[in-house]
C-alpha cells in the first residue's frame, strides 16, 4: 500500500530489521524518508485510530512472536549528519557508530565510546547508552522531539531527565527527531587511538560473530550482571535458538532461529536462576514488547 510517496508494508517481520534476527510481525510497517513522511503517517494512524510504534534499528529491543499492532515506524532513513565548528547535530536515525566517525574526522573528542556500539542516535538517546566511561548524557546538550500533542520542542540535556539507561522520552512519549552534541577539540590521532581501543576491547569479549542486542541486562548495584550470570553456571545454556553467549554471559545470542519468545524466556530463566542464586534481582535493559 502507498499513501502520498510512502510505502505502508501490511503483516511484515520485524526479524530482518532487527539486529536480533527475531521479532514477530506487525500490521503496518513504514521508513519515512523526511520529518514531513513521518507527520504525515502520524496523521495516518491516528485517523484509522491505531497505535504507533517508533524505533531506528531494532538493536535494544526484543518483540515477541505475536507481533506488534498498529503502526510501526522504523526511522533509520532519517539520518542527515551536520558539523559545524565543535557541534554536531544529528537525526535520530543516524548510525551513533557513522556520528563517532563524524567526530573523529573533524577532530572532535567525546563521542569515542560510541565508535562501536550499534544503534541509532535516537535510541542512545532514548536509553542513555553509554560504554567503557562514556556516556551519551555527557555529550547532547538538546535534543528536539515530537510531542503527543503535535508540538515540536527542543529539550536542554538538564530538561532530558538522563539517568542509568533512562531518559524522559520514555515517559512522555515524544518522538526524537535529532540530537546536538557539542564536544571538545582533540588530536585526531588520539582519538582514533581511542576509538581503536574499545573496538579492539568489544571484539575480544563480546560475541559480535552472533545476532544479538548486546548487553541485556542493567548493571545490578554491587555486582556485574555478567559474572553473576557466569557463576551460576548458565554459559551456553540455550531455549529455542538463543544462548548465553559463552564469550561473555551477559550477552545472549541468536545461534539457531531464534525467535523473540525465545529471548524473552531466556531471559526470565536467567533472572530466576540468579535470584535463586545469589538473591540479586537481574532488571533488563533490553525492552520487550509485543504479543506472545
Amino acid at each position: 500500500m502507498h499513501f502520498e510517496q510512502i510505502e505502508i508494508l501490511e503483516q511484515q517481520s520485524l526479524a530482518p530489521y532487527a539486529y536480533t534476527q527475531a521479532g514477530g510481525v506487525v500490521d503496518y510497517l513504514a521508513v519515512p524518508k523526511s520529518q514531513s513522511d513521518l507527520k504525515k503517517l502520524l496523521v495516518w494512524a491516528k485517523n484509522k485510530s491505531i497505535p504507533v510504534q517508533v524505533f531506528g534499528r531494532l538493536s535494544n529491543l526484543v518483540v515477541r512472536d505475536g507481533g506488534l499492532r498498529g503502526l510501526t515506524i522504523l526511522l533509520h532513513d532519517l539520518h542527515d549528519v551536520e558539523v559545524s565548528h565543535n557541534v554536531i547535530i544529528a537525526d535520530a536515525g543516524a548510525d551513533l557508530i557513522w556520528v563517532a566517525e563524524q567526530a573523529f574526522e573533524h577532530g572532535l573528542t567525546g563521542l569515542e565510546w560510541g565508535a562501536g556500539i550499534p544503534g541509532t542516535v535516537g535510541g542512545a538517546v532514548f536509553m542513555n547508552a553509554g560504554a567503557y566511561g562514556g556516556q551519551t548524557d555527557m555529550v547532547v546538550s538538546s535534543v528536539d522531539a515530537l510531542l503527543p500533542s503535535g508540538e515540536i520542542k527542543t529539550f536542554s540535556n538538564e530538561a532530558i531527565d538522563f539517568d542509568y539507561r533512562h531518559s524522559i522520552f520514555q515517559d512522555n512519549h515524544g518522538i526524537i527527531l535529532r540530537a546536538t552534541f557539542t564536544l571538545q577539540s582533540g588530536k585526531p590521532e588520539m582519538i582514533k587511538a581511542r576509538m581503536d581501543e574499545n573496538n579492539f576491547k568489544r571484539a575480544n569479549k563480546q560475541p559480535l560473530n552472533y545476532p544479538s542486542n548486546g548487553s541485556v541486562f542493567k548493571r545490578p548495584t554491587g555486582y556485574f550482571a555478567g559474572k553473576l550470570i557466569m557463576d551460576s553456571g548458565l554459559q551456553g545454556v540455550r531455549v529455542g535458538g538463543v544462548e548465553v553467549s559463552q564469550k561473555h554471559a551477559g550477552f545472549m545470542v541468536n545461534v539457531a532461529h531464534g525467535t523473540g519468545n525465545d529471548y524473552e524466556d531466556l531471559i526470565k530463566l536467567v533472572q530466576q536462576t540468579v535470584r535463586d542464586k545469589y538473591g540479586v534481582t537481574l532488571e533488563a535493559e533490553v525492552r520487550i514488547m509485543g504479543e506472545r
